[in-house]
Protein backbone atom coordinates (compact mmCIF):
# COMPACT_ATOMS: atom_id res chain seq x y z
CA UNK A 1 0.00 0.00 0.00
CA UNK A 2 0.89 3.64 -0.23
CA UNK A 3 0.95 5.01 2.78
CA UNK A 4 3.86 5.43 5.83
CA UNK A 5 1.64 3.24 8.38
CA UNK A 6 0.91 -0.10 8.56
CA UNK A 7 -3.30 -0.70 8.88
CA UNK A 8 -4.59 -2.28 11.77
CA UNK A 9 -6.72 -4.74 11.04
CA UNK A 10 -9.51 -5.28 13.23
CA UNK A 11 -13.36 -6.93 12.95
CA UNK A 12 -15.62 -4.05 13.97
CA UNK A 13 -19.25 -2.95 12.07
CA UNK A 14 -18.69 -0.66 9.20
CA UNK A 15 -21.63 0.86 6.94
CA UNK A 16 -22.19 0.66 3.55
CA UNK A 17 -21.12 3.80 2.89
CA UNK A 18 -17.58 3.19 4.60
CA UNK A 19 -17.38 -0.27 3.05
CA UNK A 20 -18.15 1.40 -0.29
CA UNK A 21 -15.37 4.35 -0.22
CA UNK A 22 -12.54 1.81 1.00
CA UNK A 23 -13.20 -0.64 -1.30
CA UNK A 24 -12.95 2.19 -4.22
CA UNK A 25 -9.71 3.67 -2.40
CA UNK A 26 -7.90 0.33 -1.78
CA UNK A 27 -8.68 -0.81 -5.03
CA UNK A 28 -7.16 2.36 -6.81
CA UNK A 29 -4.35 2.07 -4.57
CA UNK A 30 -3.37 -1.42 -4.92
CA UNK A 31 -4.45 -2.48 -8.53
CA UNK A 32 -0.95 -1.60 -10.08
CA UNK A 33 0.39 -4.29 -7.41
CA UNK A 34 -2.69 -6.48 -7.79
CA UNK A 35 -2.26 -6.94 -11.57
CA UNK A 36 1.37 -7.21 -11.31
CA UNK A 37 0.99 -10.06 -8.89
CA UNK A 38 -1.77 -12.05 -10.03
CA UNK A 39 -2.42 -10.79 -13.65
CA UNK A 40 -0.03 -13.86 -14.97
CA UNK A 41 -2.49 -16.57 -13.57
CA UNK A 42 -5.68 -13.94 -14.58
CA UNK A 43 -4.25 -13.78 -17.97
CA UNK A 44 -5.60 -11.03 -20.52
CA UNK A 45 -8.51 -13.24 -21.86
CA UNK A 46 -9.37 -15.86 -18.99
CA UNK A 47 -12.04 -16.07 -16.99
CA UNK A 48 -11.24 -17.89 -13.81
CA UNK A 49 -13.85 -18.18 -11.04
CA UNK A 50 -11.13 -17.90 -8.57
CA UNK A 51 -7.66 -19.04 -7.07
CA UNK A 52 -8.53 -22.69 -7.47
CA UNK A 53 -8.36 -22.06 -11.37
CA UNK A 54 -11.29 -22.99 -12.52
CA UNK A 55 -12.07 -21.82 -16.15
CA UNK A 56 -15.55 -20.74 -17.22
CA UNK A 57 -14.64 -22.62 -20.49
CA UNK A 58 -14.52 -26.14 -18.87
CA UNK A 59 -17.38 -25.29 -16.23
CA UNK A 60 -20.08 -24.05 -17.79
CA UNK A 61 -21.70 -22.42 -15.81
CA UNK A 62 -22.86 -19.27 -17.45
CA UNK A 63 -24.32 -22.37 -19.88
CA UNK A 64 -22.31 -23.82 -23.17
CA UNK A 65 -20.30 -21.42 -24.91
CA UNK A 66 -21.87 -21.52 -28.39
CA UNK A 67 -25.19 -20.10 -26.04
CA UNK A 68 -23.23 -16.62 -25.10
CA UNK A 69 -22.89 -15.28 -28.67
CA UNK A 70 -25.10 -12.24 -29.34
CA UNK A 71 -25.84 -11.96 -25.36
CA UNK A 72 -25.72 -8.74 -23.60
CA UNK A 73 -24.11 -9.79 -20.39
CA UNK A 74 -22.92 -7.38 -17.49
CA UNK A 75 -19.52 -8.13 -15.52
CA UNK A 76 -19.67 -6.79 -11.80
CA UNK A 77 -16.25 -5.70 -10.19
CA UNK A 78 -14.64 -6.64 -13.23
CA UNK A 79 -11.49 -5.43 -12.60
CA UNK A 80 -8.96 -5.40 -15.54
CA UNK A 81 -11.87 -7.23 -17.71
CA UNK A 82 -10.43 -10.37 -18.29
CA UNK A 83 -13.10 -12.51 -17.86
CA UNK A 84 -15.40 -9.68 -20.02
CA UNK A 85 -12.60 -10.00 -22.90
CA UNK A 86 -12.86 -14.15 -23.04
CA UNK A 87 -17.09 -13.27 -23.09
CA UNK A 88 -16.72 -10.84 -25.93
CA UNK A 89 -14.31 -13.67 -27.63
CA UNK A 90 -17.34 -16.29 -27.46
CA UNK A 91 -19.37 -13.81 -29.28
CA UNK A 92 -21.26 -12.09 -26.64
CA UNK A 93 -21.89 -8.06 -25.88
CA UNK A 94 -20.43 -7.89 -22.62
CA UNK A 95 -20.13 -4.69 -20.31
CA UNK A 96 -17.02 -4.55 -17.54
CA UNK A 97 -18.26 -2.56 -14.63
CA UNK A 98 -16.15 -1.55 -11.65
CA UNK A 99 -15.88 0.51 -8.37
CA UNK A 100 -12.01 1.47 -9.35
CA UNK A 101 -10.99 3.87 -11.98
CA UNK A 102 -7.51 2.65 -11.45
CA UNK A 103 -8.64 -0.85 -12.05
CA UNK A 104 -10.56 0.10 -15.39
CA UNK A 105 -7.46 1.74 -16.57
CA UNK A 106 -5.98 -1.60 -16.20
CA UNK A 107 -8.47 -2.70 -18.48
CA UNK A 108 -8.05 -0.26 -20.80
CA UNK A 109 -4.01 -0.90 -21.17
CA UNK A 110 -4.19 -4.96 -21.45
CA UNK A 111 -7.11 -3.89 -24.37
CA UNK A 112 -4.86 -1.16 -25.84
CA UNK A 113 -7.83 0.69 -26.75
CA UNK A 114 -7.80 4.51 -26.37
CA UNK A 115 -11.44 5.47 -27.57
CA UNK A 116 -12.55 4.35 -24.10
CA UNK A 117 -13.30 0.57 -24.89
CA UNK A 118 -11.38 -2.79 -24.63
CA UNK A 119 -10.49 -4.45 -27.52
CA UNK A 120 -12.74 -6.91 -28.30
CA UNK A 121 -15.78 -5.73 -27.67
CA UNK A 122 -15.93 -5.39 -23.94
CA UNK A 123 -17.70 -1.67 -23.12
CA UNK A 124 -16.43 -0.55 -19.39
CA UNK A 125 -18.16 1.46 -16.92
CA UNK A 126 -16.85 3.08 -13.72
CA UNK A 127 -20.07 2.84 -11.09
CA UNK A 128 -21.26 1.26 -7.69
CA UNK A 129 -22.94 -2.23 -8.07
CA UNK A 130 -25.05 -0.89 -5.37
CA UNK A 131 -26.85 1.81 -7.94
CA UNK A 132 -26.15 -0.03 -11.47
CA UNK A 133 -26.84 2.75 -14.39
CA UNK A 134 -28.93 0.23 -16.48
CA UNK A 135 -32.44 -0.04 -17.31
CA UNK A 136 -34.73 -2.75 -15.95
CA UNK A 137 -33.89 -5.97 -18.20
CA UNK A 138 -31.52 -4.65 -20.01
CA UNK A 139 -28.86 -7.89 -19.59
CA UNK A 140 -29.43 -11.66 -20.62
CA UNK A 141 -27.19 -12.66 -18.21
CA UNK A 142 -24.61 -11.22 -15.58
CA UNK A 143 -21.70 -12.92 -13.59
CA UNK A 144 -19.09 -11.57 -11.20
CA UNK A 145 -15.92 -13.79 -9.89
CA UNK A 146 -15.05 -12.54 -6.52
CA UNK A 147 -16.37 -8.80 -7.17
CA UNK A 148 -18.01 -6.54 -5.10
CA UNK A 149 -20.45 -8.89 -3.57
CA UNK A 150 -17.98 -9.70 -0.61
CA UNK A 151 -17.21 -5.92 -0.31
CA UNK A 152 -20.57 -4.58 0.29
CA UNK A 153 -22.29 -4.32 3.41
CA UNK A 154 -25.90 -4.89 1.68
CA UNK A 155 -25.90 -7.75 -0.70
CA UNK A 156 -29.14 -8.03 -0.88
CA UNK A 157 -29.09 -4.20 -2.70
CA UNK A 158 -26.86 -5.31 -4.66
CA UNK A 159 -27.93 -8.64 -5.62
CA UNK A 160 -31.88 -6.63 -6.21
CA UNK A 161 -30.28 -4.20 -8.60
CA UNK A 162 -28.62 -6.87 -10.63
CA UNK A 163 -32.22 -8.56 -10.75
CA UNK A 164 -33.29 -5.69 -11.78
CA UNK A 165 -31.42 -5.18 -15.09
CA UNK A 166 -31.80 -8.82 -16.09
CA UNK A 167 -34.71 -9.78 -18.12
CA UNK A 168 -36.76 -12.71 -16.49
CA UNK A 169 -35.03 -16.15 -17.19
CA UNK A 170 -31.87 -14.12 -17.10
CA UNK A 171 -28.64 -16.30 -15.19
CA UNK A 172 -26.49 -14.04 -12.71
CA UNK A 173 -23.65 -16.58 -11.83
CA UNK A 174 -20.94 -15.02 -8.63
CA UNK A 175 -17.79 -16.36 -6.70
CA UNK A 176 -16.93 -15.20 -3.12
CA UNK A 177 -14.83 -16.74 -0.90
CA UNK A 178 -16.30 -19.72 0.92
CA UNK A 179 -17.67 -19.42 4.01
CA UNK A 180 -15.68 -21.43 6.19
CA UNK A 181 -13.01 -20.06 5.54
CA UNK A 182 -13.98 -17.34 8.02
CA UNK A 183 -13.37 -19.84 10.39
CA UNK A 184 -9.50 -20.39 10.25
CA UNK A 185 -6.56 -18.02 10.22
CA UNK A 186 -5.81 -16.20 6.34
CA UNK A 187 -2.57 -18.37 6.43
CA UNK A 188 -1.51 -20.74 3.34
CA UNK A 189 0.49 -23.13 5.94
CA UNK A 190 -0.35 -25.77 8.59
CA UNK A 191 -1.00 -22.71 10.78
CA UNK A 192 -4.22 -21.91 9.05
CA UNK A 193 -5.69 -25.26 9.17
CA UNK A 194 -6.88 -24.99 12.79
CA UNK A 195 -10.12 -23.13 13.58
CA UNK A 196 -9.38 -19.79 15.04
CA UNK A 197 -12.91 -18.01 14.78
CA UNK A 198 -16.63 -18.41 14.48
CA UNK A 199 -18.04 -19.34 11.61
CA UNK A 200 -21.34 -17.62 12.86
CA UNK A 201 -19.28 -14.46 13.73
CA UNK A 202 -20.44 -12.04 11.02
CA UNK A 203 -18.03 -9.08 12.04
CA UNK A 204 -16.70 -7.50 8.98
CA UNK A 205 -13.06 -8.28 8.72
CA UNK A 206 -11.30 -4.12 8.61
CA UNK A 207 -8.52 -2.98 7.89
CA UNK A 208 -8.25 0.67 9.27
CA UNK A 209 -5.32 4.11 9.60
CA UNK A 210 -4.08 5.78 11.85
CA UNK A 211 -7.61 7.61 12.30
CA UNK A 212 -9.47 4.85 12.75
CA UNK A 213 -10.97 5.40 9.06
CA UNK A 214 -11.16 2.07 7.25
CA UNK A 215 -9.22 1.37 4.16
CA UNK A 216 -10.13 -2.18 3.07
CA UNK A 217 -13.82 -3.86 4.45
CA UNK A 218 -14.61 -7.44 3.85
CA UNK A 219 -17.89 -8.39 4.98
CA UNK A 220 -18.72 -12.05 6.12
CA UNK A 221 -21.93 -14.28 5.80
CA UNK A 222 -22.27 -17.79 5.98
CA UNK A 223 -23.91 -20.50 3.46
CA UNK A 224 -27.17 -20.09 4.72
CA UNK A 225 -27.12 -16.00 4.44
CA UNK A 226 -26.02 -16.06 1.16
CA UNK A 227 -28.65 -18.56 -0.32
CA UNK A 228 -31.42 -16.18 1.91
CA UNK A 229 -29.73 -13.09 0.40
CA UNK A 230 -30.05 -14.54 -3.10
CA UNK A 231 -34.21 -15.74 -2.75
CA UNK A 232 -34.48 -12.18 -1.36
CA UNK A 233 -33.54 -10.96 -4.34
CA UNK A 234 -35.79 -12.54 -6.64
CA UNK A 235 -33.66 -15.21 -7.78
CA UNK A 236 -33.69 -19.10 -7.69
CA UNK A 237 -30.53 -20.87 -6.74
CA UNK A 238 -29.74 -23.63 -9.26
CA UNK A 239 -26.42 -24.70 -7.87
CA UNK A 240 -23.60 -23.91 -5.22
CA UNK A 241 -20.21 -25.19 -6.94
CA UNK A 242 -17.30 -25.54 -4.58
CA UNK A 243 -14.15 -26.12 -7.10
CA UNK A 244 -11.84 -28.88 -5.95
CA UNK A 245 -8.18 -27.79 -5.30
CA UNK A 246 -6.52 -29.45 -9.02
CA UNK A 247 -3.20 -31.08 -8.41
CA UNK A 248 -1.68 -28.97 -11.49
CA UNK A 249 -2.21 -25.65 -9.93
CA UNK A 250 1.02 -25.05 -7.25
CA UNK A 251 0.71 -21.56 -6.21
CA UNK A 252 -0.33 -19.72 -3.24
CA UNK A 253 -2.72 -16.44 -3.53
CA UNK A 254 -3.15 -14.95 0.11
CA UNK A 255 -4.22 -17.76 2.34
CA UNK A 256 -5.71 -20.08 -0.80
CA UNK A 257 -3.28 -22.81 -1.18
CA UNK A 258 -2.98 -26.43 -2.41
CA UNK A 259 -2.17 -27.37 1.40
CA UNK A 260 -5.62 -25.99 2.64
CA UNK A 261 -7.62 -26.61 -1.23
CA UNK A 262 -7.57 -30.35 -0.67
CA UNK A 263 -8.70 -30.12 2.63
CA UNK A 264 -11.37 -27.10 2.66
CA UNK A 265 -13.04 -25.18 0.19
CA UNK A 266 -12.08 -22.00 -0.55
CA UNK A 267 -14.29 -20.37 -3.23
CA UNK A 268 -17.86 -21.03 -3.58
CA UNK A 269 -19.65 -20.20 -6.61
CA UNK A 270 -23.25 -19.19 -6.72
CA UNK A 271 -25.55 -20.24 -9.96
CA UNK A 272 -29.06 -18.04 -10.11
CA UNK A 273 -31.39 -17.67 -12.39
CA UNK A 274 -33.64 -14.42 -12.23
CA UNK A 275 -37.33 -15.22 -11.45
Amino acid sequence: MNQEYEPEATRRHASATESSQASRGWWDRNADEYQSEHGAFLGDDRFVWGPEGLDEERAGLLGPAEGLKGRRILEIGAGAAQCARWLAAQGAHPVALDLSHRQLQHALRIGDAADGTAAGGVELVEADAGALPFRDGAFDMACSAYGAIPFVADPVRVLREVRRVLRPGGRFVFSVTHPIRWAFPDEPGPEGLSVAASYFDRTPYVEQDESGRAVYVEHHRTVGDRVRDVVAAGFRLVDLVEPEWPDENTQEWGGWSPLRGYLIPGTAIFVCVAE
